[in-house]
């Protein structure tokens, strides 16, 4: 039998072929992802120059990232994320929760869910104000260090507190730490980390594949939150995280140092639909 979406996407990735793509657009608290419906199995998926071209913000839609749906045999759908930098990547929080969203409008779920990711399943709920619910990895394994944090919550992730975060140069000390011997070469996303008060804190996120500060970033929030409990800063078990595009939630249960029913809740928005030739 002559597969048809094998030879499309060989065609469009050997530039013999041009076709048009259906891109949605969304955003939650300021990160935002192109979106496609991959179900089909036509994108090239490998085509690392593409991907970076496509979230291109001068040159082409622009994102922090691309996310692909694509159907699963045991889950309701499989997310595949990229990097604007056009390369796969670990679990991306806002990502995963703007996928939710996606897949309600295109009726593939109704209000819950479990997907599958590169870190494995997820369950989500949407709520009626359009709030998504999405249920993230336990976490066990918390390095601490009198200056920072260290742990993985789907990404890795560096937590840091610091003074002044309004004017902190997170660009140009997050690409320090995330490029030092520290991470090598596989390096961390780096988070600049402000109390406000018991139960609310500020973060600014520099995430490795986009290379820059990013509005927001939900593994990061959900890695600051944890931190915050096991540094002592809290002992709040629903943190409120201020990001630089908005407002997220973090909550957790709490058992011998383990984090389990980790939850990131906050708005995943549909931005605009559109098509672009690749």
């Amino acid at each position: 039998m002559i597969n048809i979406s094998l030879i499309v996407r060989t065609f469009v990735e050997l530039n013999l072929v041009k076709m048009q793509l259906e891109f949605y657009k969304y955003q939650g608290t300021g990160n935002d992802f192109v979106m496609i419906d991959n179900r089909s199995e036509t994108f090239p998926k490998d085509n690392t120059q593409l991907i970076e071209r496509l979230c291109d913000r001068r040159f082409g839609i622009g994102a922090d990232g691309l996310i692909l749906l694509e159907n699963d045999t045991e889950t309701d759908f499989r997310m595949v994320y990229y990097n604007s930098d056009g390369n796969e990547s670990s679990m991306c929080g806002n990502g995963g929760r703007c996928l939710v969203a996606f897949a309600k409008k295109l009726n593939v779920i109704e209000n819950s869910t479990t997907f599958i990711a590169t870190d494995g399943l997820h369950h989500a709920t949407v709520s009626k104000d359009g709030l998504v619910s999405l249920q993230m990895i336990d976490v066990d394994a918390i390095q601490t260090t009198p200056e920072f944090s260290f742990l993985n919550t789907g990404s890795p992730h560096h937590v840091q507190l610091v003074e002044d975060l309004e004017h902190y140069n997170v660009k140009e000390n997050g690409a320090a730490i995330r490029y030092s011997e520290l991470y090598g070469k596989q390096g961390s996303n780096i988070n600049f980390v402000k109390k406000i008060d018991d139960t609310t804190f500020s973060l600014r996120t520099y995430e490795r594949g986009v290379e820059d500060e990013t509005l927001s970033c939900g593994t990061g929030a959900t890695a600051v939150a944890i931190a915050m409990n096991v540094l002592g800063k809290t002992d709040a078990s629903s943190i409120d995280l201020n990001v630089e595009g908005g407002k997220l939630v973090v909550s957790f249960d709490k058992k011998e140092g383990h984090f389990t029913d980790v939850f990131l809740k906050g708005p995943a928005e549909f931005v605009f639909k559109g098509t672009i030739e690749i």
